[in-house]
């Protein structure tokens, strides 16, 4: 029996068809970043209204991470075991110093970080308010649902951003831990009392609903932030991509709420 010769490395027999290379050019072309989203905070600054929109933005951010603070802070109050309490402690520790990284960024481009905030403040705390958790498990869930739309969502954009503004976006939306530590203390939660489930699910769709009806409505009270999403400004979104961006955070959403055990 004949053994295969073995192909040199050096010198495919075969060449990768025309066809293919095009189309791994095409997406490697896709994916490099252009226009605003390729350049440095210098550069792209000097767009008024692009500077503006980022400054919404980091305003946005800052007081989601503030609120956040204070919410697994009392959420540590509900925990069940010391062991739990020390836990969020730590995450919400995590979150304050996100928080001071966007209001040190703030002032750098010379911007009040209260200032940045304040038109934020009344749409989260709406939603705090409408969306308080009665118990423990729904605290959990809100935390994990909540916060992972309001990263899908940021996630989405910073995609548009300059590069530098970009880096701090995702440094600050890195995972605290909150979700693995809300996975596993939901999941036990049902496979020790499997009718809580039903529960939980009804309550994550309604922060659902809510979560995305602040966004929505933050973004439209926000002239050059809703301008830079629908395309106004250089590397925005265009109103189909929007669409598309929230049918993205719906379908991560599902995904989270089965690594939960809950139907979505």
């Amino acid at each position: 029996m004949e053994t295969p010769e073995t192909p040199d490395p050096a010198h495919p027999t075969e060449p990768e068809p025309a066809s293919a290379a095009a189309e791994r050019a095409e997406a490697a072309e896709e994916a490099a970043p252009t226009g605003i989203a390729a350049q440095d905070w210098a550069t792209a600054s000097a767009e008024p209204q692009y500077r503006a929109a980022v400054v919404d933005l980091l305003g946005a951010l800052a007081y989601g991470e503030l609120a956040a603070f204070e919410r697994l802070a009392e959420d540590a109050k509900l925990a069940p075991t010391l062991a739990d309490k020390a836990a969020l402690a730590k995450m919400a520790a995590a979150e304050f110093h996100h928080f001071e990284q966007l209001n040190e960024r703030l002032r750098a481009v010379d911007a009040e970080p209260t200032e940045a905030m304040e038109p934020f403040a009344k749409a989260l705390d709406d939603f705090h308010q409408l969306t308080a958790p009665s118990d423990w498990l729904e605290g959990l869930v809100k935390a994990y649902v909540g916060d992972s739309i309001a990263s899908d969502f940021y996630r989405e954009v910073a995609a548009r951003l300059d590069t530098d503004t970009r880096a701090l976006v995702l440094a600050v939306l890195d995972d605290t831990g909150h979700g693995n530590f809300a996975v596993e203390k939901v999941r036990a939660a049902i496979e020790a009392e499997p009718r809580v489930g039903g529960r939980l699910a009804l309550w994550a769709r309604r922060l659902m609903g809510e979560a995305l009806s602040q966004a929505q409505r933050v973004v439209a009270d926000r002239d050059a932030l809703s301008t830079m999403l629908v395309g106004g400004v250089a590397g925005g979104f265009d109103l189909a991509e929007v669409g598309r961006m929230f049918s993205r955070i719906t379908e991560a959403h599902t995904k989270r709420m089965a690594a939960l055990g809950l139907a979505a």
